[in-house]
């Protein structure tokens, strides 16, 4: 009821404002509740919030999903596979490099890395489940990721229409260069519709390059894991190396069901297109549904607003926060100079 009370405010007003949009309205109306009425971050509202930010978010992305054909997904993510594969690299790369020079390693230099690079949150979870990341390195780089969303969505647009960009190539921007699936939405339907349109098919095909990163993040654990057997007990290698492997390879089977590697949004968005290429979707239908989307869109940003605490910014310290920002200044400069080399 909170955030749907927030969003009756940001829908109209993003109408009134359609250069911010609903969805950036509703991100800032929450974080502003949150911040002036701590008694809206209860426990007792908690289900409410999380139910809104994770599966309100899914939900709207299979609303858009009816939208588009399955013509357009395939030539928009054929089209777009040089820009997404450029980046992944620069993001991947750019977090080896310059986590090892800022002395951020580990559990929480690979979360920022591939935060960044696929699909924040969604990305940080497979992670955390193919590594067995810290706590504590999770919440650093959910925190670091998050912040920069925010000033992805307050940002970008405008920054796009400073640079004249068309709602196809702005929307190629914000599908590779923005980290979450709710931000990537945000600022490209708050440029336009065919931009968010854009955006979305672009990030959700970037987000299935999340299978061969975790497939990747498992075989290097399990390498690892027994390289450090064959370090501690070199008389018994190949009993140690056997356990560990077994180990590690029955752990993963559980925390790593093919639903994480698939999201099942990815799947329903895929089925409605599906409809709408069949003709199941009339056209006359199509305004309604991108309204309900659009409001879908502002109540899932409204809670992450009201999930936002200031003291967990704080906590992530310094130099977390300083790899995030370069990776994000790496990779949405980085998308900007390919999308010009392979136009």
């Amino acid at each position: 009821m909170v955030v749907a009370g927030l969003v009756a405010i940001a829908v109209p007003l993003g109408r009134l404002v359609p250069v911010v949009g609903g969805p950036v309205f509703g991100i800032v109306l929450g974080v502003l509740a949150g911040l002036f009425i701590p008694a809206l971050r209860s426990d007792g509202l908690r289900p409410g919030i999380d139910f809104a930010s994770k599966n309100l978010l899914q939900l709207s992305i299979v609303v858009l999903g009816t939208g588009l054909s399955l013509q357009q997904v395939a030539h928009v993510g054929l089209s777009s596979l040089p820009v997404m594969l450029g980046t992944l690299a620069l993001a991947l790369g750019g977090a080896w490099l310059f986590g090892r020079l800022l002395d951020v390693r580990d559990d929480t230099q690979i979360l920022i890395g591939v935060g960044t690079a696929i699909c924040g949150g969604s990305a940080i979870a497979a992670a955390t489940a193919a590594i067995g990341a810290r706590r504590s390195s999770v919440a650093y780089a959910m925190a670091t990721i998050f912040t920069f969303n925010v000033v992805a969505v307050l940002t970008f647009p405008p920054l796009g229409h400073l640079l004249g960009m068309s709602p196809e190539a702005f929307g190629l921007w914000a599908g590779t260069a923005i980290n979450d699936t709710s931000s990537v939405v945000a600022a490209g339907y708050a440029y336009s519709q065919s931009a968010g349109d854009q955006a979305i098919v672009v990030k959700l095909t970037r987000s299935l390059t999340l299978i061969p990163i975790v497939l990747t993040l498992v075989a290097l654990k399990v390498r690892r894991e027994n390289r450090a057997a064959r370090a501690l007990d070199a008389a018994r290698a190949a009993d140690v190396q056997g356990a560990s492997y077994d180990g590690a390879t029955a752990s993963t089977r559980g925390p790593l069901p093919w639903k994480k590697l698939v999201p099942l949004f990815l799947i329903g968005f895929i089925a409605a297109a599906g409809l709408r290429t069949a003709g199941v979707v009339p056209d006359a239908a199509l305004p309604a549904l991108s309204l309900i989307g659009t409001c879908l869109i502002t109540a899932a940003l409204t809670a992450i607003g009201l999930s936002l605490r200031p003291r967990e910014l704080r906590d992530a310290g310094p130099r977390p926060l300083l790899l995030g920002a370069i990776l994000w200044i790496l990779v949405a400069v980085g998308s900007l100079v390919l999308q010009s080399f392979f136009s």
